[in-house]
């Protein structure tokens, strides 16, 4: 007996239902800034990408004088983002130019005349991406229903994922093309004055095989994964 085919909408709507308990909300980072010192949140992000963030610093317990601390954010080439001085509580946005590794920095003031001051409650909660889109405004201008704000969300989250496993095969088919033409086993052909001869081994999925011949070979340096770490 031959199976029905699935009513209208139902694959549509079992995506959504797999994405929303395969990706949960944002949550906030929070982290202790001792006195005199800096802490680092590094992010690598993707191209023409809307970054948003809040961010408030707490005053030291039994302080009189309040939250003392800078807030700056780079890129990897070190252009500024957003910078505050003497930062208590705040907004910040931006859109990214190009896939790169982005860096906020907290950096406590020690006031004049004080000795050792004690740690600064830090509570950052950035966004980027979907993530950062404010639906609610959306909804205003384009007049959508609650159930059609979820379903546009849903699709941006969906186009999301979808692009960062292209970008991800992207990426490893250049890693794989690379490393191919680069793992390389020198040696050399001592009945020949004039050339030294390379044995290089390809690495491909149906196996390993072997080529002869005169090249220049280097292993190149590899970017890490995408990672989000604090130092």
């Amino acid at each position: 007996m031959p199976l029905s085919p699935p009513p209208p909408g139902r694959p549509r709507l079992s995506l959504a239902l797999a994405l929303l308990l395969l990706v949960g909300p944002a949550r906030p980072i929070s982290f202790q800034l001792p006195g005199k010192a800096r802490k680092c949140l590094r992010e690598e992000i993707h191209r023409d990408t809307l970054v948003t963030g809040e961010y408030e610093i707490g005053a030291p317990p039994g302080s009189s004088t309040g939250p003392s601390a800078n807030l700056k954010i780079t890129d990897s080439a070190g252009h500024i983002l957003y910078a505050k001085e003497d930062a208590t509580k705040g907004k910040f946005a931006f859109t990214t130019e190009d896939y790169d590794m982005f860096e906020a920095c907290f950096e406590s003031k020690l006031p004049v005349g004080t000795g050792r001051m004690p740690d600064q409650l830090v509570i950052l909660d950035m966004k980027h991406g979907v993530e950062a889109k404010n639906y609610e405004e959306i909804a205003k201008v384009e007049k959508l229903k609650p159930l059609e704000v979820e379903l546009r969300r849903l699709e941006d989250l969906s186009e999301s994922i979808v692009n960062d496993f292209a970008y991800m095969k992207k990426r490893e088919e250049e890693m794989r093309d690379t490393n191919g033409k680069s793992l390389c086993i020198p040696w050399e052909d001592w009945s020949s004055e004039t050339f030294g001869l390379a044995e290089c081994v390809i690495r491909t999925e149906s196996g390993d095989e072997a080529v002869t011949g005169v090249s220049a070979c280097s292993v190149p340096s590899q970017r890490k994964p995408s990672e989000t770490s604090l130092f």
